[in-house]
């Protein structure tokens, strides 16, 4: 048994071997701290609030209302976005990464990596403009990209008052922002934007790095949340609970059947229930202009990737902190503004868990 299960024991378990027992075990546990080492973790600052709030909760499991903790309970997660993230699985120290931007089964088997969803949630647009509040201005995936592309380089463009004929836009600028390091964020607005234009998926295309044709960049969700909402006039893509936590406006987006749709809980979750999720595939799904007439059309998953070649102890150990989550997390990721994981979907993820573990014996 893992030297992180030997230590999860329940009270009654305790009654049973005495208080002597618990001594002789908590001196054994003290004696291995000195080799034991928090779970490392790095990558997707969109998912860093709930995996900050699961990783204390783990801790909190694990030592069970004692004095007692270990480092193997702790987890050290480092928000550097999803493309540094992947990149760090190729150091020893890694246990796992967190990425928005989900890897190819081709890339999976050729690293000898395991993938599968954690958390699920929603990119939102944020218009940051005097005398429209949120949820006031509505914008087409065509007129986006036209934005981003400096086609369109002012709120009172006619291709926006046209979406927008109540509204009274003002005669200014438009200040493109965007985030400028490896974002699954940008992953995720990227594809959104290749899909609705064909000009945009052919001179700048989605990944989670691109060469901006215009804008200023800013590293980071809480780096470019923060100077959307100094700079007036400007638009920006933005996870979703970080816009609600912080106030700013967003805007409704059409979505496939023409509607306008606005991002939350619900409307992520109209067009998620549409995914097919493939445990062969390393549950790899596109999120990006999903179909439903109520679905908001720009859905995020932040993925756990992991490396089959760290031996079996460090991999339990990870899916040891996930499986925690997905059974007794799930409210504080709603809280957060994410969309858990649901249970049938942990379910055929546990199933894969026990093939990722089979196969890293091999």
């Amino acid at each position: 048994m893992l030297r992180f299960f030997e230590f999860n024991t329940s009270m009654a378990w305790r009654k049973t071997i005495g208080a002597a027992g618990v001594a002789a075990l908590t001196l054994m546990a003290v004696a291995s701290a000195a080799e034991a080492e928090p779970i490392r973790g790095a990558g997707s600052t969109f998912a860093a609030p709930i995996i900050n709030q699961w990783s204390r909760d783990y801790e909190a499991v694990r030592t069970d209302g004692g004095d007692f903790t270990s480092p193997d309970w702790r987890v050290d997660y480092e928000p550097v976005g999803s493309l540094a993230g992947v990149m760090r699985l190729d150091q020893s120290e890694m246990d796992f990464a967190a990425t928005d931007a989900p890897l190819s089964s081709e890339d999976l088997a050729k690293r000898r990596l395991a993938q599968f969803p954690i958390v699920m949630g929603g990119i939102a647009v944020v218009a940051n403009l005097d005398n429209v509040s949120s949820r006031q201005l509505r914008l087409s995936g065509p007129v986006l990209a036209d934005i981003y592309l400096g086609k369109i380089s002012r709120w009172t463009d006619p291709a926006i008052k046209s979406l927008n004929p109540d509204l009274t836009l003002p005669d200014a600028a438009i200040e493109v922002l965007h985030r400028e390091d490896g974002s699954g964020s940008t992953f995720t607005f990227t594809s959104f934007l290749s899909k609705v234009s064909p000009e945009w998926k052919e001179k700048v295309g989605a990944n989670t790095l691109v060469a901006w044709p215009q804008g200023r960049g800013e590293r980071g969700t809480g780096g470019l949340a923060s100077l959307t909402a100094k700079t007036g006039n400007s638009i920006a893509y933005l996870e979703y609970g970080q816009v609600v936590r912080l106030g700013l406006p967003f805007a409704s987006l059409m979505n496939q059947a023409g509607a306008f749709i606005q991002p939350n809980g619900k409307s992520f979750q109209a067009g998620l229930t549409t995914v097919r999720w493939d445990p062969a595939r390393g549950f790899n799904a596109d999120t990006t202009n999903l179909a439903g007439p109520e679905a908001y059309p720009m859905a995020t998953v932040t993925y756990a990737v992991f490396s089959l070649d760290r031996g079996e102890e460090r991999i339990s150990r990870v899916i040891d902190l996930f499986r925690l989550a997905f059974s007794q997390g799930a409210d504080k990721a709603t809280a957060l503004g994410y969309i858990p994981v649901s249970r049938e979907l942990a379910n055929r993820i546990e199933a894969y868990w026990a093939t990722s573990l089979r196969t890293a014996g091999n």
